[in-house]
């Protein structure tokens, strides 16, 4: 079996590795232009390279091996197993995972061999989610074999020693994660726009200036009812700083494995489960992406919404109405997208029917959803709100706030129409265009994004997924670059959604294995089997796709020294850092300052700070790139979107070189500072 698995898992990684499309599911593609001439293959053609087999088989050997004696002697070790027995046992399990690497390619050769080229197509973007798949089985094959024979162990001797654990891990996550925005907001690689606005917002309010950045078209309230970070006021005045924002986004994202964690443990009474899911939350890629987004975004309001809606949720299931209400409440102050999610949820709410339980015996029911109808009146009055609260947010306030203009929304769906009554009413006139624009692999790719790393397991409990399937199918049919991917932030509620549905498909996924396993092996004792099972399969499936998919550093991308994400790039020393620090005090504080975008965020504490791009800005008239009132002008020449690499480019210089004086370089041309003329200023 090792044999097998280990042949056939090389021609795997060699079919995956010769290709340049397959490889970049898995490596940069400086990393696999270096693996050619490492490989001692003939020079890199466009689309493939010659790679020889024995250039995957030597690894796999030695992995296979490896993880074969070191696995044996833990069972020997563990369940004091004859060492003879304790290698054929790991090694037939084991080895059927190894083989059932290669069904991948067995299915992409015959899709392409037999000309169905969507299949093909979907095969080619996703053999990093069946090798994460099959590592996931592995991992959970070897913790359910290695289980001691009498009954399962439990992780800790109580549940407060669980609730410790679970302290650590979301005190792992915490360290790691601010670790890593911190290096990218001192490295000058977090953008202004969409990230340190936010900071700007409180640092502009407190200062008299208006709940505002000048990257807006006015108020903030014209782009979105979002208002959630001004709850950290209080700290801010403390520590006026992004880097608190960036911290408490963390802490926030952190803490929602707690609502995770209860809600587990109540629907499958067991602590070592309820463990394992509010682990896989930690784990869980798209998650972790409402941290640092794929752009480096590093803050968004919408981080504290995962918790917020968790919270909700874990009311809700013990049906407690006032703790509902005040986390709904605000849920709403997280961005008016949320309204999306609170609709339907009402609708289940309505729909569904309490069970009797130890958790309402005995209590008083006048603030709780004991009865069918309390949550009728309940679920149905969320609903008829959600559609107001949307309808008043983005049709009467965000318009009164953009001086009457059409929310930006309507451009995400320009397909459909102009307005959102244009786009309701051709989506609903014109059906076969909805479908067309649904039922596709993209909409197929963000699906299983979204629930690989959970196992699949949220489809057991089809009632709740049902609420994010709304959110989920307007993302699909957002024409805005990103959207259908879980890499930015327009998928924040569902995450709540997918853990609400896992909590309750733990009881269901339970049954399911239980039976399975009395209908494969009916010796076995399918308790002490699921015990073990069920949890590993729920974070590991979270771990294996996080090592595809993540930025962090239990990923591949963290480590490949081509990426463009890769640790050596984002989170050591930059050259551009170290330039800025030259001149980092020369322009004072007191003055007006326009900038591009990554160096903006060192200017959002003066005067005015105003943006330098392209992008027509309310704040600068039309026409214009800058007001007529900036005193300074810093460009950054080394930035990822900069077109400006010497002062004779820039346009200002160039149209009115009486108006602006040059300060003399110290950055090695990494940046370029302009300064207003005195006669020109008076």
């Amino acid at each position: 079996m090792i044999l097998l698995g280990v042949f056939l898992c090389s021609g795997y990684w060699q079919t995956c590795l010769s290709s340049r499309l397959l490889s970049s599911n898995f490596i940069s593609l400086p990393t696999w232009m270096s693996l050619a001439s490492s490989s001692r293959s003939t020079a890199p053609q466009v689309d493939s390279i010659e790679l020889p087999f024995w250039f995957t088989l030597v690894p796999c050997v030695a992995v296979a091996v490896g993880s074969w004696i070191c696995g044996s002697v833990w069972l020997i070790i563990r369940r004091h197993d004859a060492p003879l027995d304790a290698f054929i046992r790991w090694g037939w399990y084991g080895g059927l995972w190894w083989i059932a690497v290669d069904l991948w390619e067995w299915v992409w050769i015959i899709a392409n061999a037999a000309g169905w080229t969507s299949i093909a197509s979907l095969m080619a973007v996703t053999p990093q989610f069946w090798l994460a798949a099959c590592l996931s089985g592995w991992i959970t094959t070897w913790t359910v074999i290695s289980e001691p024979n009498k009954a399962a162990k439990q992780i800790g001797e109580s549940p407060q020693v669980r609730i410790g654990w679970l302290w650590l891990a979301c005190g792992a996550y915490f360290v790691v994660f601010t670790t890593m925005n911190w290096r990218l907001y001192f490295n000058l690689l977090v953008p202004h726009g969409d990230s340190v606005m936010y900071e700007e917002h409180l640092w502009n309010l407190l200062h008299g200036k208006g709940f505002r950045s000048y990257l807006d078209q006015g108020l903030f309230w014209g782009e979105h009812i979002q208002f959630v970070h001004l709850f950290l006021i209080p700290l801010y005045a403390l520590w006026p700083s992004h880097l608190l924002l960036e911290a408490c986004s963390s802490a926030a994202l952190a803490c929602g494995a707690f609502p995770v964690f209860w809600m587990a443990r109540r629907h499958s009474g067991s602590d070592r489960v309820a463990f394992a899911a509010a682990v896989a939350y930690l784990l869980y890629f798209p998650m972790q992406f409402l941290d640092i987004e794929i752009d480096l975004k590093t803050f968004r309001p919408e981080s504290f919404g995962i918790p917020l809606l968790l919270l909700a949720l874990d009311q809700l299931d013990r049906r407690q109405v006032i703790g509902t209400i005040i986390a709904i409440a605000f849920c709403l102050t997280v961005k008016e997208d949320y309204s999306l999610i609170l609709g339907p949820l009402g609708s289940w709410i309505a729909l569904s029917r309490p069970k009797p339980d130890e958790l309402t015996a005995g209590r008083s029911t006048s603030w709780t959803l004991n009865t069918t109808k309390s949550r009728i009146i309940f679920g149905l009055g969320l609903s008829v709100f959600s559609v107001a609260y949307l309808w008043l947010a983005t049709r009467v306030i965000m318009p009164w706030f953009r001086s009457g203009g059409e929310v930006h929304y309507a451009s995400y769906f320009a397909k459909f129409g102009k307005s959102p009554e244009e786009i309701v009413r051709t989506m609903l006139t014109q059906p076969g265009l909805l479908f067309e624009s649904l039922v596709t692999a993209e909409t197929a790719l963000y699906g299983l994004a979204l629930l690989a790393p959970l196992a699949f397991l949220p489809l057991l409990s089809p009632g709740r997924l049902a609420v994010g399937m709304p959110l989920f199918g307007i993302l699909c049919l957002n024409e805005l670059e990103g959207s259908r991917t879980p890499q930015h932030q327009f998928h924040a509620p569902l995450v709540a959604i997918l853990f609400w549905a896992l909590a309750a498909a733990l009881p269901r996924a339970r049954f399911l294995i239980e039976f399975l396993v009395n209908r494969a092996a009916p010796n076995a004792n399918p308790t002490i089997i699921t015990s073990s099972l069920l949890p590993t399969l729920v974070w590991s499936s979270a771990l294996t796709t996080g090592i595809f998919f993540s930025l962090s550093p239990l990923s591949t991308t963290f480590w490949d020294p081509g990426s463009s994400w890769s640790w050596q790039r984002l989170y050591g020393p930059t050259p551009r850092a170290v330039m800025f620090a030259r001149i980092a005090d020369l322009i004072p504080n007191t003055a007006r300052v326009a900038s591009t975008d990554f160096v903006h965020p060192r200017y959002t504490h003066f005067e005015r700070s105003y943006d330098y791009s392209d992008y027509q800005r309310k704040v600068s008239g039309e026409g214009k790139r800058i007001p007529d009132d900036t005193d300074y002008l810093v460009i950054d020449t080394q930035h990822r979107y900069s077109r400006i690499k010497h002062p004779n480019e820039v346009p200002e210089l160039r149209e009115h070189p009486d108006r602006w004086k040059v300060i003399p370089d110290v950055t090695e041309g990494y940046f370029i500072v302009l300064k207003r003329q005195p006669k020109d200023a008076e």
